[in-house]
């Protein structure tokens, strides 16, 4: 065979394994690198914007607000009113009296008991004698003082007790997340019946719940926060009121963990805040021979309605590139805060890729050369 024919054939196979070096480096891969998802378009407006997390940037991160529908409100605890009857409210009432000649008893009976009178719409009770009396909004020992004094208008001997069971006003419904949801009165005097009281009566949250949040509906408006900050700070623990309803629920945030970290999942929050180190950790680490510890990427995107505002980002979509090799990347990936719904995708190391292109090279001489040889 002539050396032209030969030279031929060699050029030819060189171009075939060339080729397939490119598609090879081009084809699928289990994680991009960083460079291809920072690219932008030229010579087209910025799809989105990139920064670098470091000290000198997170100030200015930091202001920049979440997701409106992940942001969470409480009520500042207050002083509540105390408890007064209520139209709807049932009264227990046992009247006693020694006197022989007594209207309301017998010798062998001394006391009479009228259990679970309603309180009408307009506040009064009816009572065999007196007719009706006026109670609500008094208090239960000024309810009592003033059927005492009625009652020894007819019956001078006669001495009154009385117990008030709150009716549906003056009731909080516990709805989940406990050992025993249901309908719980309120039955402070003082009107001091909080959350924390609440979930205590009904035996506690249940164990399997992560970070559970309190949701608390008053009339048309609905308020969030994480159990374990009414247990850290007493002020928090709210005073109920009646017709309140309490949900205890599973926190329903969570993070993405994409590319080369050792699980790529859906990441429910386990705790309040989450930092990007947090998430680090959370998802396993980086795999040792795949990821690139420069190049962990948080996807995020924000509201549109604070893009281009004084303490907001300059684009919707925003990618936060952290480099975990040097100590102001660990110490700032440590402040940097996960927001619900971001995505963390840990890019593949460039030098991965540049070791599987010297490969393909190094097989393709070698299949050349051996091609050569042969003819």
């Amino acid at each position: 065979m002539s050396r032209i024919l030969r030279t031929s054939i060699k050029n030819i196979l060189l171009l075939g394994m060339l080729l397939g070096v490119t598609v090879a480096c081009s084809g699928p891969r289990g994680a991009p690198i960083a460079s291809e998802i920072t690219k932008q378009k030229e010579g087209e407006p910025a799809e989105f914007a990139v920064y670098q997390v470091s000290r000198d940037t997170l100030p200015q991160i930091s202001k920049w607000p979440s997701n409106p529908k992940a942001n969470r409100h409480w009520l500042v605890k207050s002083r509540g009113n105390r408890m007064t009857i209520r139209p709807g409210d049932r009264v227990n009432l046992v009247i006693w009296d020694n006197d022989s000649n007594s209207l309301l008893t017998s010798q062998e009976q001394k006391n009479v008991s009228l259990e679970g009178i309603t309180v009408s719409p307009t506040g009064d009770i009816f009572m065999p004698y007196l007719d009706q009396i006026h109670i609500a909004g008094l208090s239960a020992d000024a309810a009592r003082q003033k059927l005492q004094r009625k009652m020894e208008q007819i019956v001078p001997s006669a001495q009154v007790q009385l117990s008030v069971v709150p009716g549906a006003r003056q009731a909080v419904d516990l709805v989940g997340g406990v050992a025993k949801p249901g309908n719980y009165p309120l039955t402070d005097p003082d009107g001091h019946f909080t959350v924390l009281g609440l979930i205590s009566q009904a035996g506690g949250v249940n164990s399997n719940l992560a970070n559970p949040q309190v949701t608390l509906t008053r009339g048309n408006r609905t308020y969030r926060i994480a159990l374990q900050q009414l247990y850290e700070n007493p002020k928090l623990d709210s005073v109920l009121q009646g017709r309140d309803k309490v949900i205890i629920a599973s926190d329903s945030r969570f993070f993405r963990s994409l590319g080369a970290s050792q699980e790529e999942a859906i990441i429910p929050f386990n705790r309040e805040t989450i930092s990007a180190l947090d998430a680090m950790s959370m998802i396993g680490g980086l795999r040792d021979l795949r990821a690139n510890p420069e190049g962990i990427l948080i996807l995020r995107e924000y509201p549109a309605n604070i893009v281009g505002k004084k303490n907001g980002p300059s684009h919707q979509r925003v990618i936060f590139t952290i480099d975990l090799t040097n100590a102001d990347g660990l110490f700032s990936a440590d402040k940097f805060l996960i927001h619900p719904g971001d995505t963390v995708m840990v890019t593949e190391s460039p030098v991965l890729l540049f070791r599987a292109i010297m490969g393909l090279f190094s097989d393709s001489f070698l299949t050349v050369r051996r091609a050569n040889t042969a003819f």
